[in-house]
């Protein structure tokens, strides 16, 4: 398969030899040859995910974190829980700097329970966040991390510092996403 297509685009090359050179001597070095791909909705899905979790772990290693390597966790938190995939580790982020500053062994990098409750590990940490923010913040009415800002904690400018790690989460992402190209044959 990977052969064909790779034929087929030397094929085609050679073909619009001429066209590509005339564009090249109107255009100079500006112009491009651009494949276009269309994925259906859950291929789509699967790689929008797939960035999300590139830019966790990008960020949880800018930081040095304890977490790192725990991106599938948060994927998979967000996804079960239908929730934004940056919101627990931004909240992670502002609460103990990803995991940094927490209790010895106490796998809780969100401050749940003021920072006092205990986990097993990263991944039942998450889980149980997640899973509390759906069910005890999301499913009353609280939208958003501004909605949920004031039910979680007592600052008032918990919500917007939260939002700030969510904006690096995205800046990440959109860094990945010029550097990586939706077409999925290496060639």
């Amino acid at each position: 398969m990977k052969r064909t297509i790779l034929m087929l685009i030397i094929t085609g090359l050679f073909l619009f030899k001429s066209g590509l050179v005339m564009a090249e001597n109107q255009a100079g070095n500006s112009a491009q040859l651009a494949l276009s791909v269309k994925f259906n909705k859950e291929e789509q899905e699967a790689l929008d995910l797939k960035r999300k979790e590139l830019a966790i772990r990008a960020v949880l290693n800018r930081y040095d974190s304890p977490m790192a390597g725990q991106e599938k966790s948060f994927i998979e938190a967000c996804k079960k829980y239908n929730l934004d995939c940056y919101l627990l580790p931004s909240i992670a982020g502002l609460e103990s700097t990803f995991g940094r500053f927490i209790l010895p062994n106490s796998y809780n990098p969100f401050g749940w329970g003021r920072g006092y409750l205990m986990f097993n590990g990263w991944p039942e940490s998450i889980d149980a966040v997640g899973q509390g923010l759906r069910n005890n913040y999301i499913n009353r009415g609280a939208e958003g991390v501004y909605g949920i800002g004031p039910i979680y904690s007592e600052s008032p400018t918990w919500a917007v510092r939260v939002a700030w790690f969510m904006n690096e989460f995205e800046k990440e992402e959109g860094k990945i996403s010029l550097l990586s190209s939706d077409f999925p044959v290496k060639l």
